[in-house]
């Protein structure tokens, strides 16, 4: 899939809050790290790994953030990644990069945002 058509449907995933739709995007051995991690759980070292354990976790931050909305702003593109830039949470920007499995599902993430 092209990156700004990959990242216009995980923008459209999580903005309407259906967790089957956003876990699509994601393989089952996926892999991430977030400092939203420590916010959302009050603990942990920032990194989460396997589809059951980032799926409790985005469940638990969305009850606390109920009007959970992105806006992209830009898209880049690597060797089998994507970086997205985009308005998060709580008015933060972020930069969430991704890399892909064979498959075309992401299997490692790295999520950066602005104080």
């Amino acid at each position: 899939m092209e990156a700004k058509q990959f990242a216009e449907n995980w923008i459209k995933s999580w903005n309407s809050h259906n967790m089957e739709d956003i876990l699509s995007h994601y393989s089952d051995d996926i892999e991430i790290t977030t400092p939203m991690i420590q916010m959302a759980l009050g603990s942990g070292n920032g990194t989460l790994k396997g589809k059951e354990a980032v799926a409790d976790y985005w469940k638990k931050a969305m009850t606390k953030i109920p009007d959970l909305h992105f806006e992209l702003y830009e898209v880049t593109e690597g060797i089998g990644s994507v970086a997205l830039y985009y308005k998060s949470v709580l008015n933060k920007k972020a930069i969430e990069v991704m890399f892909f499995n064979d498959a075309g599902k992401v299997n490692k993430m790295f999520a950066y945002y602005t104080n």
